[in-house]
């Protein structure tokens, strides 16, 4: 199954302690945003932080960006407060920390009762990895979130630009998120002023099928949103390959043929997701 249409190219980490941060995402070129209560809060401003992202939320028109709220994993004595909280918010999903299988999602869903909120989950231990399948089909689950800084420290990796120690990891989580049809949403880069590294990190991200990558510092949302976005010569491609197989069977052949390449019904399905793609891009890019 190939990428949901709806984007997901760049999905920013904010503060839920920070009101200033919480206004200006309003107006940043964002896909989605990750409003966290959990590391981006120190213990003490917890609660006041619920009371300033309630405040935000109300406050400031965020759009088509989709709304995640990250809260405080079960095993914090937290998340009850949290998902208290979280009943009187206007957010599209909760998303869960260090889900190490379909249990946590399960003790999620019941917490969030008769309320329309999806479940998106943090893929960063190595149970979770392991258990990625199953958490996948969970309930109102719509997306995971690689914890590489997590998941890295588990596994005791060491930091490489190639990200090999990491990737039977990021691909059996992202097998799982396809086999499920949900969004795989790549780990954070830390160097935040490394454009160069950013960039080469989410050609890796998306050359392995992500959908998008999650960020720490606005600087990095341009980059994300020109990797993950189909390019102009994509676009016209999957154009001229939905064209020509169309062509091809109305006078009664299986295949087509694009630049001395053989296109087949697989790849008109892939062109037809990279058109679905561009537009959703193009629409949401509108209303921002």
């Amino acid at each position: 199954m190939g990428s949901v249409a709806k984007p997901f190219r760049s999905v920013l980490y904010i503060p839920a302690a920070n009101a200033r941060a919480m206004e200006k995402a309003a107006s940043l070129p964002v896909d989605a945003i990750i409003f966290d209560l959990e590391d981006a809060v120190t213990p003490d401003a917890k609660a006041q932080a619920r009371v300033l992202l309630a405040e935000a939320l109300e406050r400031h028109d965020y759009g088509a960006r989709v709304k995640l709220l990250r809260i405080n994993g079960f095993d914090t004595g937290l998340a009850e407060a949290d998902l208290d909280a979280v009943q009187r918010m206007k957010v599209d999903a909760v998303l869960l920390p260090k889900v190490n299988g379909p249990e946590d999602v399960a003790r999620l869903d019941t917490a969030l009762g008769e309320t329309d909120m999806a479940i998106w989950a943090m893929m960063e231990t190595p149970l979770g990895i392991l258990n990625a399948a199953q958490i996948a089909f969970g309930p109102r689950m719509q997306g995971f979130v690689m914890g590489t800084n997590d998941l890295a420290k588990e596994l005791g990796i060491r930091n490489r630009p190639d990200r090999m120690p990491m990737q039977s990891s990021l691909q059996m989580a992202l097998l799982a998120a396809r086999a499920a049809g949900i969004v795989a949403v790549d780990g954070v880069y830390n160097a935040f002023k490394d454009q160069e590294g950013l960039s080469r990190e989410c050609e890796d991200g998306r050359d392995m099928g992500f959908d998008g990558k999650s960020l720490i510092h606005p600087a990095q949302v341009a980059i994300a949103n020109a990797v993950f976005a189909p390019g102009q010569d994509e676009v016209e491609l999957a154009r001229r390959q939905i064209k020509a197989y169309a062509a091809a069977k109305a006078e009664g052949k299986g295949v087509a043929v694009v630049d001395g390449k053989i296109v087949e019904n697989l790849h008109v399905a892939t062109a037809e997701v990279t058109l679905a793609k561009a537009s959703a891009i193009a629409a949401m890019e509108s209303e921002q």
